[in-house]
C-alpha cells in the first residue's frame, strides 16, 4: 500500500483520517494475504479519498505564492508591471 504524504494526511478531516487509517488496514492484511487484486481495489479507494486534501495543499500552495507576491511588491522586490508578464 502506498502511503499519502505527510503533507496532504495532516490536512485530511478527522472523519477522512479514519477512514483513511482504516482502509490502508484493510489494504495491508489483504498483501499479507496475497490478495494483490483486491488491495489495488482499496488502493483505489484511497486514492480519490485522499483527493480533497491534495486540493487544500494545493490551495495552500496558491495562497502562499500570493503572499509572497504581496511581499515582495509591498517591499519594492517587484514592480506590479513585473507581475504582469
Amino acid at each position: 500500500m502506498r502511503h499519502a504524504s505527510v503533507q496532504v494526511r495532516g490536512l485530511l478531516t478527522k472523519e477522512e483520517l479514519e477512514r483513511y487509517n482504516a482502509l490502508m488496514e484493510v489494504g495491508r492484511f489483504l498483501e499479507e494475504q496475497n490478495r494483490h487484486d483486491l488491495a489495488r481495489i482499496v488502493q483505489s479507494e484511497i486514492d480519490i479519498l485522499i483527493l480533497p486534501a491534495i486540493e487544500r495543499l494545493k490551495e495552500k500552495g496558491r495562497e502562499r505564492d500570493r503572499e509572497n507576491l504581496r511581499y515582495m511588491i509591498d517591499h519594492g522586490l517587484l514592480d506590479k508591471d513585473e507581475d504582469d508578464e
